[in-house]
């Protein structure tokens, strides 16, 4: 029996196709549901208020933002944080459940494995089957104030990684699994300009192949076969895209210096 109630929350925008699945098994389970939607137009808001009456209609001010946003409105000390592309298994539920089921638990932070869908079967190894933050005692904690890839800050953090996995169906398709690394590459490229970083399209290129062998060699991405030389080379990609975007970004910067001079 579980001890502790856990409030859930999640951001969203245009996820109709997908939040149905999500939500269903957070229905009844979690103690309190919090959906943030930033301005969807396919009847995602709608759907997800036949699951919770929390669901709030915000602008966009970025991942972490957004997340801090809901992390305030969460009542319960334990929270647990989900995207619309993820679905909470009943065995998933029942080791959680097990967790929290004593007065003190000897961790505050739950990290979950991945099981990513990826070209129609599960990825068993590589970045995509790592283990995430995804249920936290609160008190202290806060997400970095990033647009993208926003880690949780939190304040002597005790780590339990759970064995049961939480489904990740992170691509529509192909071109999905394209504009999704690249907006995220060129997100977090004007991040590290904003800090006054730069790069050149050689390093570009050697993160090319640096990100592809880490993926495919060391995190044995090989042994998923063709999906892991692909998810690899995807990988790659992402790496090269974000400092590619990160030379440009300093090339402007470069430029407009001169013209003032």
């Amino acid at each position: 029996m579980r001890q502790h109630k856990i409030s859930c929350f999640l951001i969203v925008c245009n996820e109709a196709d997908r939040i149905a699945q999500c939500l269903a098994p957070l229905q009844g389970w979690v103690d309190e549901l919090i959906i943030l939607d930033s301005g969807s137009t396919d009847g995602t808001v709608e759907i997800a208020k036949k699951y919770t009456s929390k669901v709030h209609c915000t602008d966009w001010p970025g991942y972490g933002p957004q997340r801090n946003r809901a992390l305030a409105m969460c009542q319960y000390d334990w929270v647990l944080t989900i995207d619309a592309d993820e679905v909470v298994t009943d065995a998933l539920k029942a080791e959680i459940d097990a967790v929290l089921s004593v007065a003190k638990p000897d961790a505050n932070m739950i990290k979950i494995p991945w099981k990513t869908y990826f070209f129609g079967k599960f990825l068993n190894h590589g970045r995509y089957t790592a283990p995430q933050g995804k249920l936290f005692y609160k008190v202290g904690a806060k997400f970095k104030e990033r647009q993208v890839h926003e880690t949780l800050l939190q304040p002597n953090q005790r780590i339990k990684v759970l064995k049961s996995a939480l489904l990740h169906y992170s691509w529509r398709n192909y071109q999905h699994v394209q504009e999704k690394h690249l907006k995220y590459a060129c997100l977090m490229a004007q991040e590290k300009a904003n800090k006054g970083k730069t790069s050149t399209i050689g390093f570009a290129v050697l993160r090319f192949f640096t990100d592809f062998f880490q993926q495919y060699v060391l995190s044995l991405g090989f042994l998923d076969g063709w999906r892991g030389l692909l998810m690899a080379i995807i990988l790659g990609e992402y790496a090269f895209h974000k400092y590619a975007a990160l030379a440009e970004l300093s090339l402007s910067k470069d430029a407009t210096t001169v013209e003032r001079r």
